[in-house]
């Protein structure tokens, strides 16, 4: 299945460079370090007996730090949705359940331009083509199927007032991962494994598919990653 692939073959790397550090570590292999004694001279002091203040003081300290972003409200009402975002997951939903991934061509071909679906789609000149070569049977029905759980899941409306706004599912792609209560951690099973889960949460992050629909309903992707 794509998920363990992905998740897998981060963790191969990650793996590789610990075991390389941890190697290092166990040989004993070191250098001599030269040291040399420093003598830091006092402060001048001013006319007034105060001591001036170093320039690099104020690089020195520690910046402030900036409270962390509010979490996007999880919407799971789709009728909250704009029509033209409604009407569009209305038809992915649609096209997903009939089990044929040719059903996605005329929404894609309506869309003006593909979707993004990966780094690698862009060297395909087919996005049907690319989305089968993804997955784990030969017609692309696990695709469909993926695509159909994640827009059956909660949503969240991202990045409002910008270019790059839109409406993204599942709402773990923009929720920290590590904070999932119970209740929410079911949700995510149905669309993942608990062992895809215990990779992500290394990253601190949700790795899997997601699926992001601009305000004016423009499928804008779907796609594995942060």
């Amino acid at each position: 299945m794509l998920t363990r692939w992905t998740m897998a073959g981060v963790a191969v790397a990650m793996t590789a460079l610990g075991a390389t550090g941890a190697h290092a570590l166990a040989s004993g292999e070191s250098k001599p370090v030269q040291t040399q004694r420093i003598v830091i001279p006092p402060d001048p002091v001013d006319e007034d007996g105060a001591t001036a203040s170093d320039p690099t003081d104020a690089a020195a300290a520690p910046a402030t730090i900036t409270p962390d972003e509010p979490l996007p409200t999880i919407e799971y009402d789709v009728s909250k949705l704009p029509e033209p975002v409604r009407k569009l997951r209305e038809k992915l939903l649609e096209a997903a359940k009939t089990g044929d991934i040719e059903k996605l061509r005329p929404i894609i071909d309506a869309n003006g331009s593909p979707p993004n679906l990966g780094a690698d789609s862009s060297q395909e000149q087919d996005p049907i083509a690319f989305l089968k070569s993804q997955s784990g049977d030969a017609e692309g029905r696990e695709v469909l199927a993926i695509l159909s759980e994640v827009l059956d899941a909660g949503y969240v409306h991202v990045d409002i007032g910008t270019p790059q706004e839109s409406y993204v599912w599942p709402y773990f792609a923009r929720y920290p991962i590590n904070d999932l209560t119970p209740p929410q951690m079911v949700e995510l099973f149905r669309i993942l494994t608990s062992s895809d889960y215990d990779e992500m949460k290394s990253f601190g992050a949700y790795l899997f598919y997601r699926v992001g629909i601009a305000p004016d309903g423009t499928w804008t992707n779907f796609e594995v990653g942060d």
